[in-house]
């Protein structure tokens, strides 16, 4: 009897414990961090059967990496897996270096041709043209070479050697070169000038270490070599970003001291912090704009939106990219990294400019921009209104130029660069960089070489219009409109002659941009194409209007 009631006392207590233990996992099920164990065993226990049992091998990292990529397309693009092999880029982005030859490529056809050679890089140094095609690289062929692998070939440690061989365009002599491979710095300040005679003119690529320093000394040389100068123009146009802490610093350059210029909002609340200016400004009265188009981002916007809420100066342009997200690297096991958004970002006035909300997916995983009707508005620190929700929309909107159908194809068929190459070996010299401008004999001279050069192609009207034509025969309604649509489709063919001559004006500017490249590399472009920048001729203006830059500044209050 003794033992029975033993034994009843186990079963009850053991019951008990069951009860007690169900209690706490059905509590648990409900728990996050509990979901997460759960599922990291399940999807173990899942691989572990799979890979035993099924019928033919499954590479362990082919595998793991799409499982990777499918929980990634459940976040925002700009949450990543950084591989051992991708760390380089990884490290590009954070500090403009990387070790290589300092020159771009493009590969048409059978061989790989240089397009740009940076100033003072090896290549440079090695005299190496634009133009130049590359036959052969430590003895191996790049013909029929993808220009991928051609990059990947031109990279490697600082201080190793390339033993190289470029055919020269214009004579086809070919010529061995020993190229020693440098640590490379992609300058965040590709040009600092004066426009329309008293305007200062920094043009900023990137946000990578020492920016804010390089932006800072810029302003510092124009000052002083220009003590009459009028006002700023910083260009971040095309500009992606980088690193927060060096946007913070570029803004601190025209803005007091202990001023807030960015704050950042996560989960992880100890990370939350307020950003401010700790270093006397460069000048707080000089008349600034900053320049911006859809290709601004991240860190660009964090300098413009600061400058546009403390109404430090105006911008102008097109509203910028809307990147309101923080990253974050995190160390993985086997020396890989995970870059993962760990917060928002706020300008002074509290806004956010996230224009892409990824916390809310439609049902077929697609993302939507934040309509305008939720998008809120803030003031800034003088009583404009701005919003939230859709990038920074400049005080002063210029519209975008857009480049013409003939001259997307002399470009994308490489008509205009070669030209500029053949242009370069029968003529020595030429003007200085502002001022060069090709004869109407030498645009005559591009036309005849293009006489035996396909360069056809469909304007965006004919493409229409055969999409039209494509439906209407499906539909069964082709037979009905024949007749009309061969009347548009006669009056809408174009001439390619015509088409040359009515955006001479557009093909001559590019041309000349191409051929200064030849002589004075990337920072002559940049110099002759502000002669017809539409965006700097607009900030320019304002600038040397004291009244209209005022009354942009206090407008919308």
């Amino acid at each position: 009897m003794r033992a029975f009631f033993n034994k009843r006392k186990k079963l009850t207590a053991a019951l008990l414990l069951l009860i007690t233990t169900a209690g706490i996992f059905a509590f648990n099920e409900n728990d996050k961090y509990f979901q997460i164990a759960k599922n990291l065993d399940i999807f173990a226990a899942f691989y572990r059967e799979l890979n035993t049992y099924y019928v033919d091998d499954l590479p362990p990292e082919k595998v793991m990496r799409k499982g990777i990529e499918a929980m990634l397309e459940e976040t925002d693009p700009f949450t990543d897996f950084v591989s051992e092999e991708n760390l380089d880029d990884l490290k590009f982005m954070a500090t403009g270096k990387y070790g290589g030859v300092g020159a771009s490529i493009n590969t048409n056809g059978e061989w790989t041709a240089i397009t740009d050679v940076y100033e003072g890089s090896p290549m440079d140094k090695a005299g190496v043209k634009p133009g130049d095609i590359i036959v052969s690289m430590d003895g191996k062929s790049s013909k029929n070479v993808a220009q991928e692998e051609i990059s990947r070939q031109l990279k490697g440690a600082a201080g190793t050697p390339l033993d190289m061989v470029f055919r020269n365009p214009a004579t086809g002599v070919e010529t061995p070169k020993k190229i020693i491979r440098e640590e490379i710095n992609v300058k965040s300040v590709s040009y600092a000038g004066i426009v329309k005679n008293d305007i200062g003119y920094i043009k900023m690529t990137q946000f990578t270490e020492n920016s804010g320093s390089m932006v800072r000394k810029a302003v510092e040389q124009l000052k002083q070599a220009n003590p009459a100068m009028k006002g700023l123009i910083l260009d971040l146009r095309g500009n992606p970003g980088g690193l927060l802490d060096e946007a913070v610093i570029v803004a601190n350059i025209f803005v007091d001291k202990n001023k807030l210029i960015v704050s950042t909002k996560g989960k992880v609340k100890n990370w939350d912090r307020n950003y401010e200016t700790s270093e006397q400004p460069v000048d707080v009265h000089l008349p600034l704009t900053v320049l911006t188009n859809h290709s601004s981002a991240s860190a660009s916007e964090i300098v413009a939106g600061s400058i546009q809420d403390l109404d430090r100066g105006l911008v102008i342009g097109q509203r910028s990219y809307g990147k309101g997200l923080v990253q974050t690297t995190r160390q993985l096991p086997y020396n890989t990294k995970l870059k993962v958004t760990t917060a928002k970002y706020y300008t002074p006035s509290g806004r956010c400019i996230q224009a892409i909300d990824y916390s809310h997916r439609n049902d077929d995983g697609s993302v939507d921009y934040v309509p305008d009707s939720l998008r809120k508005s803030f003031t800034t620190a003088g009583g404009r209104s701005v919003k939230d929700g859709g990038g920074i929309e400049p005080d002063a909107k210029v519209d975008p130029t857009y480049i013409s159908q003939v001259a997307i194809t002399l470009i994308r068929k490489q008509f205009i660069f070669d030209y500029a190459t053949n242009y370069y070996y029968s003529h020595p010299k030429i003007a200085a960089a502002g001022s060069f401008s090709l004869s109407e004999n030498d645009f005559a001279d591009f036309e005849r070489y293009l006489d035996n050069k396909d360069y056809s192609y469909k304007t965006r009207s004919e493409e229409a219009l055969d999409s039209f034509k494509s439906t209407a025969k499906k539909e069964k309604y082709y037979e009905a409109v024949a007749k009309e649509l061969e009347t548009l489709e006669a009056k809408m063919k174009h001439d390619k002659k015509q088409d040359l001559l009515k955006n001479k004006t557009e093909i001559k500017r590019l041309l000349e941009e191409e051929i200064v490249n030849r002589y004075y590399l990337q920072r002559g472009r940049i110099i002759k194409s502000l002669d017809w920048d539409n965006e700097v001729n607009t900030a320019a203006d304002i600038l040397h209007s004291p009244a209209k830059y005022k009354q942009l500044l206090m407008a919308a209050k």
